[in-house]
């Protein structure tokens, strides 16, 4: 499956970073109003977009201590009694209907989803937006620095009994080494399980609605793939969720900082004011 490449992600941010400053230049309008900030956003998320998309171009695809590592995240599994991948990938196998779902579900679905939640986030909740937009840029920032440690998914540890589930069901993102949209040895942590992190529990944070809940299904459901197909341990989903809760914790203490220094300088001024009136009214 094709996705926008990094230059056309960064044509898209570069266009939309003119039209934002030529929104900034003309008449006050409602228009103007509503566009300004959506093409801010825009700008920004398709530079982001195209920086993740970049740094997969990087000379990194060797497997240099990758099947190493996948082994060790293998034993460490087992020595804390997590589920096996692999009992998940033999019933999935079993039912090939769930097979072919597990495996659309993770070719499919992890960035539409993402785009739909940020565009819902950014027009009924635009309050709340900012805090998930940086907390996502920071996991995403997190999983390509993470990302020189080179990890091999299950899928290439054929001796364990894996097999990678797109060679049965086809829609493969991958392909030969160094091919396909994402990294071969880039299996931890999750950058699928991350970004379903941001949708599932950013709507049960920011939505009222009772059927709230009903979103915890999309990282559930994408933990399942993304092991059942062969492409991820449980390790890293858990580890990208982690990132997630560390990438909001951060955010939450920088506005938490900025929100008292904004309120020790207005308490300064207020005072500087109060002396001034003081000396001014001060009887001779």
């Amino acid at each position: 499956m094709d996705w926008p490449t990094w230059d056309q992600a960064a044509l898209t941010a570069a266009l939309t970073g003119v039209a934002f400053v030529l929104l900034r230049q003309a008449r006050p309008s409602r228009l103007r109003a509503v566009l300004m900030p959506a093409t801010l956003e825009l700008t920004l998320m398709a530079a982001l977009y195209s920086i993740w998309r970049m740094a997969r171009v990087l000379p990194l695809d060797h497997q240099v201590g990758a099947i190493e590592r996948a082994r060790d995240i293998d034993r460490w599994q087992h020595a804390v009694h997590l589920p096996s991948e692999l009992s998940l990938q033999h019933f999935v196998l079993d039912h090939q209907w769930l097979g072919r779902l597990m495996n659309y579900y993770y070719a499919i679905l992890h960035v539409p989803a993402l785009i739909a939640f940020m565009v819902w986030l950014f027009a009924r909740h635009r309050h709340r937006y900012a805090h998930w937009r940086n907390a996502l840029a920071m996991l995403t920032g997190f999983c390509v620095i993470i990302r020189f440690i080179r990890v091999a998914p299950p899928r290439y540890l054929p001796d364990l009994g894996y097999i990678d589930l797109a060679s049965r069901f086809g829609w493969s993102v991958y392909g030969p080494v160094g091919t396909g949209v994402s990294d071969q040895f880039a299996a931890m942590p999750s950058i699928h399980v991350g970004w379903a992190a941001v949708v599932s529990f950013g709507v049960v944070a920011v939505s009222t609605s009772r059927w709230r809940w009903l979103a915890l299904i999309h990282v559930v459901m994408t933990m399942l793939a993304v092991s059942a197909t062969g492409n991820h341990w449980w390790a890293d989903g858990i580890v990208a969720i982690a990132l997630l809760a560390l990438a909001l914790l951060i955010d939450s203490g920088a506005r938490r900082m900025w929100r008292a220094r904004r309120a020790g300088a207005a308490e300064d001024s207020d005072g500087d004011y109060a002396a001034a009136d003081d000396i001014a009214y001060e009887p001779a």
